[in-house]
């Protein structure tokens, strides 16, 4: 058997990758994270299956889970929500696999950056403006961020930011990112992009409010979110040379 490691992406059942909606469906037990993961993904797994919501389960019960579905030969979807490669809690799990020897795969999601983009109708990365994206989260009960990784240093850059669960801690987030950005820097507070209830908070680093923001909403800051003036790329330009244009 095999433990499917799945990522629900953003929100929207029609968001989820053809690869993961597959497995959904041809695999007799689902574990998801029913706190984060809407209920109508569900249905694409096949009538029958085993669901099981782990949102009150605690690793060891999780891995029991694993560990039972191993002994009956059945295979496992597990649904995280976003994409697995950002703050899933998969690397323990798939520690505990890999001590118990039992296989899995992992299969990418449709991440909360990317959608809060697309719900803005924004790129990140625009030429002469800002051509990096740092993913970074504020320190939290469940894990404090590591030593050197300060959100000042990644505002220094003047690179795009993402930052998760930054709703709740928005004051030392802000005192943070203004002297680096400016007062006057476009931001937004997305939240459950793609979700019926998606919310969006367009405001400036020197306006923006999170009263009434859900904590694990995202927060988008850069000059690319309204860029006053750019250059257009290179890519299309008519004078610009590349081997599939002649």
């Amino acid at each position: 058997m095999t433990i499917h490691f799945i990522g629900a992406g953003p929100g929207a059942a029609d968001l989820i990758t053809l690869r993961g909606a597959r497995l959904l469906a041809a695999c007799p037990v689902c574990l998801y994270a029913g706190s984060i993961v809407p209920p109508e993904m569900l249905a694409h797994c096949a009538p029958g299956t085993r669901l099981v919501d782990t949102a009150s389960m605690d690793l060891d019960a999780i891995e029991q889970e694993f560990v039972t579905a191993d002994s009956a030969g059945q295979d496992v979807a597990r649904l995280h929500s976003g994409d697995l490669s950002l703050y899933s809690a998969v690397a323990e799990q798939l520690r505990r696999l890999d001590r118990r020897g039992i296989l899995y795969t992992l299969t990418p999601g449709v991440p909360a950056f990317a959608a809060a983009a697309s719900v803005l109708g924004r790129e990140l990365t625009v030429p002469g403006v800002a051509q990096t994206i740092v993913l970074t989260r504020v320190s939290g009960r469940a894990s404090a961020m590591p030593p050197g990784e300060a959100l000042a240093a990644y505002a220094a850059t003047g690179a795009t930011l993402a930052i998760h669960l930054a709703a709740a801690l928005l004051g030392q987030t802000l005192a943070a990112l203004v002297p680096h950005y400016g007062a006057d820097c476009p931001a937004a507070l997305v939240v459950r992009a793609t979700w019926p209830e998606e919310r969006i908070v367009r405001a400036t680093l020197g306006t923006l409010d999170a009263t009434g923001v859900d904590r694990t909403a995202l927060l988008l800051v850069g000059r690319a979110l309204e860029p006053a003036d750019f250059r257009e790329s290179a890519l299309y330009s008519p004078d610009y040379v590349r081997r599939y244009r002649s």
